[in-house]
């Protein structure tokens, strides 16, 4: 009898409290909210143009081994058109005979049109807290941008492309590593939080399309832009899964699965992000 009373006082502790921390909750989302929304209605306030800016000047500079520029580099609309690039990918790429994202292609287009080693490319290509985003990251936010105020329109209804969207969906689902976490764990329930931030449930469409369209994005707590590539590669890390390299088909795939989800959702890249 005393154990039930100690268990039944527990509970009645737990239910008097979950009430203010849920509006507590609630409050500090509603201020999170607020804080994005001011900073969007003043785009210029977004650092990571500049970082679009920077990737101009890249995409349009003669360099690497083979000094030339990446305006001849095909996204999918023709060498050198960026205008709407962004929204049309992945898709798949008949030379590269693979579905690409834009950072792997823009990976693929250094290697083969510059000359760039693609292994020194991929070694180090995130960037540490409080550092710019590396000069691939500054391409592809440049060329997300040139894609902002459209819809996602991702090509994948080739054969190939499909079967990259189903292998991503199962990424995606997948639990394994020391947590026996997956990328569902986290993005499969709407409402779900980790410390202060509300969570996505990006196998749902409709959640989807609200955030996707956002990445490349400028990260205010690590002052610098993060790229979608990197997004998983971060994910994969709190995971405490193995390192995942950029542009490998396991980062692919997860990338083609979310823009098909978010297919028809609205591009305002670089976002910004907490």
């Amino acid at each position: 009898m005393k154990l039930t009373g100690i268990v039944l006082g527990v509970l009645c502790a737990c239910v008097a409290f979950a009430a203010p921390a849920n509006a507590q909750d609630d409050a500090t989302e509603k201020a999170i909210e607020q804080y994005r929304k001011m900073l969007k209605a003043d785009p210029w306030s977004n650092p990571g143009l500049l970082d679009a800016d920077r990737g101009e000047q890249l995409w349009k500079t003669p360099r690497g081994p083979k000094n030339v520029s990446l305006e001849k580099c095909d996204l999918g609309k023709g060498p050198g058109v960026v205008d709407g690039a962004f929204a049309e990918l992945p898709r798949y790429f008949a030379d590269a005979k693979k579905v690409l994202d834009l950072e792997a292609r823009l990976l693929w287009c250094m290697e083969t049109l510059q000359g760039f080693d693609r292994a020194e490319l991929v070694k180090n290509p995130h960037p540490s807290g409080g550092k710019p985003v590396k000069e691939l990251g500054a391409i592809a936010t440049y060329v997300a941008h040139k894609s902002s105020g459209m819809k996602f329109a991702p090509k994948l209804d080739t054969p190939q492309a499909k079967a990259v969207v189903a292998l991503g969906e199962e990424l995606f689902n997948r639990r394994s590593g020391p947590f026996d976490f997956s990328c569902a764990s986290c993005h499969s329930t709407s409402g779900q939080r980790i410390r202060l931030q509300g969570l996505p449930h990006l196998s749902d469409p409709e959640e989807a399309k609200k955030v996707v369209g956002e990445w490349p994005g400028y990260r205010v707590s690590s002052s610098h832009v993060m790229t979608m590539q990197h997004r998983v590669f971060d994910c994969y890390w709190q995971m405490r899964m193995p390192r995942v390299e950029l542009g490998t088909d396991a980062t692919i795939a997860i990338i083609a699965y979310l823009s098909k989800t978010a297919e028809g959702g609205e591009i305002s890249a670089p976002g910004l992000k907490r």
